[in-house]
């Protein structure tokens, strides 16, 4: 039977749901047919568009016992982070859009308030849930409103240090708040961290609790000694959680802590999260789950338990069905291990995210030089700072957004030191399907900012490799290399290099110079043709190395009537920004256009298609170029100033 016959044949109960209050009607026997149809549902619907199938899997039980206890969206339910929210979805009233998941018109892959009252928070990073919660909690409390705050929060989230900044002030504020743990061990990658082995060894102990209320139900049947020796027993209890249990952890900061449960026990979860919500504090609700439960291919993936597939996938095999592509993350994982052969002081750090980044090739070929941080990018940037002190040349490998929250340590740990520290931008730019909290597009703006720092951006496999190496042979600073996601283009080799920049394309007429940033060499190149269709030459250059401005960049731009910048990242203070700078300090007055992503939050959807929306394509670049150059030749230009944040260019 097909996943989709298998679904129609389940589906009487999930037909049935259009809310939250459905569920709740439902028998203990009807939550486990319902549980069934919701993994049939996912895998029939998640293996046609890719998505986060792996944690949703194994969190059916749990959000079921959570819409059952809690009344959405009067009450709060905050996920921490929001892959895991797709069973959310289903039991409030979305499961049309899941035909269309991930994709123009269909579903976000997180949380998203547009889609339902039910949403709250849309940030999809990690650790942040607890933070919100503390505020949700403390504005309820101050206007007397009677609302409970639940955030749901994976295990590798709480080896992000936000997480225990926000467990002190919800401890001291004391408003009733109940903090449910989805304790998989596994955030991208098995769970690290003293906290995460704490739980692991937890799942190896008996039910201590079970254990307890077997002795008080003999006891208290025991006439005279029954009753104080089940007193006694009771002071010790304490005792023994804590040798099994981090209780102590967090009772000392004040937070109830229950568990652990079974989170695919629905009756278990929902006697928890009931306890929970009476108590009147803040309330720690510890549940075991599997990730990829119920769906063999998911639990047989020792890797990531198909964390998240990035596109369609057999639902036999769990292999995805597109033909295999050399992506950019391989031939950096690939490069990184060639490096690493040679240089023994080379090593790896990740957070959370050895697979996804490319830095497990490493990780499996030199174990001993590679340090998983868990879901703490800060940690990894001072951490790699001490690395650097102690002599070594550390390799950052983290995806470009996530960058962005540690950018003080960029600054102040790494930079101000001039450590030689190496940062490895993976899915660099738009990136499409994730949404705009995953799009890489703020790195060169807000990086660009550090002294001393110095930012490539390669355009092919081949380039990639060459900047890889010149980055860690770099010793007296920092390096940033940002790429995007998916497949490499073919590589596209230089007619010759001027200083550290590459001359793509060249004219006998100097119209324009288009800089174009990393990947859009290609680019570049389909718009120096249709340019030339037009009368006019283009010299397409790659700068290769984008800060600090090359002087041999002004130089070209001197020799040019105009000059125009493409780059996948935004405009604000981005290269156009600063080669318009650049060129203001050399007294150069030749006009900048620069083309770039507007400083805003871009709906999810291919990269094609939001490129096409941001005019970033090749057909749209050229007809601008065309226009600007033509312009020159009737009208007086006004000298380079610097860029305002408007969505179509200068």
């Amino acid at each position: 039977m097909s996943v989709e016959q298998d679904t129609a044949h389940h589906a009487g109960l999930l037909a049935a749901v259009r809310g939250p209050q459905d569920v709740k009607r439902m028998s203990a026997e009807q939550l486990g047919i319902l549980a069934a149809e919701i993994r049939d549902f996912l895998v029939a619907k998640v293996s046609r568009t890719g998505g986060h199938i792996g944690p949703n899997l194994g969190v059916v039980e749990l959000t079921l016992a959570l819409h059952r206890v809690f009344d959405s969206p009067r009450d709060r339910l905050l996920f921490d982070t929001g892959h895991q929210a797709y069973v959310h979805k289903i039991l409030t009233g979305r499961q049309v859009g899941f035909d269309k998941l991930r994709q123009r018109g269909g579903l976000s892959g997180y949380p998203n308030q547009a889609e339902s009252e039910h949403d709250l928070i849309e940030n999809s990073h990690a650790s942040t849930a607890l933070s919100y919660a503390d505020g949700l909690a403390k504005a309820y409390a101050l206007r007397g409103e009677s609302r409970a705050v639940v955030a749901v929060v994976g295990d590798g989230a709480l080896t992000g240090g936000m997480c225990w900044e926000a467990l002190n002030n919800i401890a001291t504020a004391g408003n009733p708040l109940v903090i449910v743990v989805n304790d998989n061990g596994r955030s991208y990658s098995p769970t690290i961290g003293g906290l995460a082995d704490h739980l692991s060894s937890l799942r190896l102990n008996p039910g201590y609790e079970k254990v307890l209320d077997t002795v008080k139900e003999a006891l208290g049947s025991t006439p005279l000694v029954g009753k104080p020796m089940y007193e006694v027993l009771h002071a010790v209890k304490r005792g023994i959680k804590d040798a099994v249990a981090p209780q102590a952890m967090f009772e000392d900061l004040g937070i109830k802590y229950v568990g652990p449960v079974d989170g695919h026990d629905v009756a278990a979860v929902e006697g928890a999260l009931r306890a929970a919500k009476n108590f009147g504090g803040p309330v720690i609700v510890h549940a075991v789950t599997r990730k990829g439960y119920g769906y063999r291919p998911a639990e047989e993936d020792e890797a990531d338990c198909l964390h998240g597939p990035g596109g369609a996938f057999d639902v036999e095999t769990g292999q995805l069905v597109a033909a295999p592509s050399v992506k950019w993350t391989h031939v950096f994982g690939e490069e990184l291990v060639a490096i690493a052969d040679e240089r023994p002081d080379v090593v790896g750090i990740t957070a959370a995210m050895a697979e996804p980044t490319g830095i497990a090739k490493l990780a499996r070929k030199h174990p001993e030089r590679v340090y998983d941080v868990g879901i703490a990018e800060q940690h990894a940037a001072t951490s790699a700072a001490g690395l650097a002190m102690g002599g070594l040349h550390p390799v950052v490998a983290v995806y470009a957004t996530f960058l962005n929250r540690a950018f003080d340590q960029v600054l102040l740990d790494v930079a101000m030191h001039r450590l030689p520290v190496t940062f490895v931008l993976d899915r660099a730019g738009i990136t499409g399907p994730d949404g705009p909290s995953h799009y890489g597009i703020w790195d060169m703006s807000v990086f660009g900012v550090v002294p001393g720092l110095r930012i490539a951006a390669p355009r092919d496999a081949a380039t990639l490799r060459e900047e890889l190496r010149e980055a860690v042979a770099v010793d007296d600073g920092p390096t940033i290399v940002r790429f995007p996601t998916g497949a490499v283009a073919a590589d596209l080799p230089a007619l010759r290099r001027v200083g550290p920049v590459d001359v793509l394309a060249e004219s006998p007429r100097t119209d324009v110079l288009l800089v174009a940033v990393g990947s859009f060499g290609q680019l570049g190149m389909e718009v120096a043709t249709r340019v030339a269709e037009q009368g006019y030459g283009v010299t397409v250059v790659d700068p290769r190395w984008v800060r600090p401005v090359p002087a041999e960049l002004v130089e070209l731009a001197a020799a040019h009537r105009l000059v125009v910048t493409v780059e996948d990242g935004v405009r604000v203070g981005g290269v156009g920004d600063a080669l318009a700078q650049a060129l203001r300090d050399a007294d150069v007055q030749v006009p900048l256009k620069d083309l770039g992503v507007p400083a805003a939050w871009h709906p999810h959807g291919t990269r094609a298609q939001i490129l096409a929306d941001l005019g970033l394509t090749a057909q749209d670049v050229a007809r601008d170029v065309t226009g600007w150059i033509s312009r020159l030749d009737v009208e007086p230009v006004e000298p380079v100033v610097a860029t305002d944040d408007a969505a179509a260019p200068n």
